[in-house]
């Protein structure tokens, strides 16, 4: 659904649909046409029934469609969500599809796995090489010391080998390689072995090249076809795509592959119920088929495979990580916006702008957990 965007805010309509938004946002510092920087300017006239109609997958839409405005997303998410409005945004038929969906059929069989590479991972490295810092980490960074985005993704990379307690030599298996940051650190710094794992060919491709000359191979390949034993495993930012009904097959290859005196990193955003759902809009237009994993999930997949060392929440990190990519975005635009449309420009901010509020309203979190085959001594993780 597309329409000529106003060149500015209409006058509010007098029906009933915005009187019903304008009650459900009573309270939570977000107002219509306001003069605050969270503050909804409305360009469309439909854009309250649509929003009531459609919950969240209306309210992604129409800001890609360009039906309203806001100079802050990330603010407005943050505080709606701390309204409590992130179910009222969802609509019963959105959440009722995704559930039979995600019960009748396995969105993330083997089959269905590399439906998320092509639509988002491969969907152009100009844009993420734009988006993101020299690491081309598309995860959460670690900003206990670090004063930018680049201090904060090499951040989280050394954290991340100080808790795998790495050794020169050792064999080094990275679940969801992704364009090889973690996989080239551990290598370049540590003088491990390493093997990533991808489900996207455009990763792949630029993981190779920036691996070149390193002890690292690159495969385009699922992670329940791989074979071998390995020293210690890591996977950072990939089990948010294994999906509920294969977390158990994870965790079983991740006790098959591991070195019995091995350690293993999972590294994932986290959510804080147990619900089986995904954000309508996030799953359309983002990651198709992603579920988040909550305490519960993990902890119920993991036992009796695995020992559970160390558990750390940093996922306040995230807003600030969202943020910068956000900054890099807007920043870069301008030298491949010949190769996107205003449309995918839209959705991108978007996308980055919800992410972090949910972030700051401390409705998503980020977890690395630290896994062995129980072995002997005491661990103390590094922070």
């Amino acid at each position: 659904m597309t329409s000529e965007p106003h060149l500015g805010p209409v006058a509010l309509p007098d029906t009933r649909a915005r009187h019903t938004v304008e009650k459900l946002l009573d309270g939570s510092g977000v107002t219509l046409n306001g003069s605050s920087p969270q503050d909804i300017q409305v360009y469309h006239p439909d854009f309250f029934s649509r929003v009531l109609r459609q919950g969240t997958l209306g309210l992604g839409e129409s800001y890609m469609d360009g039906w309203w405005e806001c100079e802050r997303i990330d603010e407005m998410a943050h505080l709606m969500l701390r309204h409590g409005l992130g179910e009222h945004a969802k609509s019963r038929s959105e959440r009722l599809k995704y559930r039979l969906q995600s019960g009748l059929v396995n969105l993330q069989s083997r089959a269905r796995a590399y439906i998320v590479g092509e639509a988002h991972y491969d969907l152009g490295n100009d844009l993420f090489q734009r988006m993101l810092d020299e690491t081309m980490c598309y995860s959460c960074g670690y900003w206990k010391n670090a004063n930018n985005l680049h201090e904060a993704q090499v951040a989280k990379l050394d954290l991340a080998c100080r808790k795998l307690d790495l050794r020169p030599g050792m064999r080094v298996l990275d679940i969801g390689c992704g364009w090889g940051s973690f996989a080239e650190h551990a290598a370049r710094h540590y003088g491990v072995e390493v093997t990533g794992i991808t489900i996207s060919r455009e990763q792949a491709e630029l993981a190779r090249q920036r691996c070149e000359g390193l002890p690292v191979e690159i495969l385009l390949e699922d992670y329940r076809d791989l074979e071998g034993s390995f020293d210690r495993i890591v996977s950072i930012g990939m089990f948010e795509h294994v999906g509920h009904r294969n977390y158990d097959t994870y965790f079983d290859t991740v006790q098959r592959l591991l070195a019995k005196d091995g350690l293993f990193v999972l590294h994932t955003i986290g959510s804080n119920t147990s619900d089986i759902g995904a954000d309508p809009w996030i799953h359309r237009y983002i990651f198709p088929n992603g579920i988040l994993p909550s305490i519960k999930h993990i902890a119920d997949a993991s036992e009796g495979k695995l020992l559970m060392e160390d558990w750390q929440n940093f996922g306040a990190d995230y807003d600030r990580t969202l943020m910068a990519w956000l900054a890099n975005f807007d920043a870069h635009w301008h030298e491949i916006a010949d190769r996107y449309n205003e449309r995918t420009r839209r959705m991108f901010r978007y996308y980055l702008s919800v992410c972090a509020g949910a972030f700051r309203a401390r409705d998503l979190q980020l977890w690395q957990v630290v896994y062995s085959h129980r072995r002997d001594g005491r661990y103390d993780a590094p922070r």
